[in-house]
């Protein structure tokens, strides 16, 4: 008994981590048409990205970073990230 118990252990649990998944996906109606939420994300760390520089240009910090082209995306996807985390999780 205890041997057939051990052998249905697994699949159950493959099953299980198949079946969690299967839940709507978050989107926004916006006019009529769906949108992902990681994408609603991603814009809205693209404007704070934006804010951002902004922000370093007028107290001169945007001198000082090295390789803007790699911050300021990174800066973008930090902030979508933060976002998703705070909103969708």
């Amino acid at each position: 008994m205890k041997r057939l118990q051990r052998s249905l252990i697994l699949p159950v649990l493959l099953v299980a981590a198949q079946l969690a998944g299967c839940r709507l996906a978050p989107t926004f109606n916006i006019l009529g048409s769906f949108f992902p939420s990681w994408l609603i994300c991603l814009f809205a760390g693209i404007i704070v990205a934006v804010i951002a520089n902004r922000l370093f240009a007028r107290f001169a910090l945007d001198k000082e970073i090295l390789w803007p082209v790699v911050v300021y995306p990174c800066i973008a996807l930090l902030f979508a990230c933060t976002i998703w985390l705070i909103f969708f999780s």
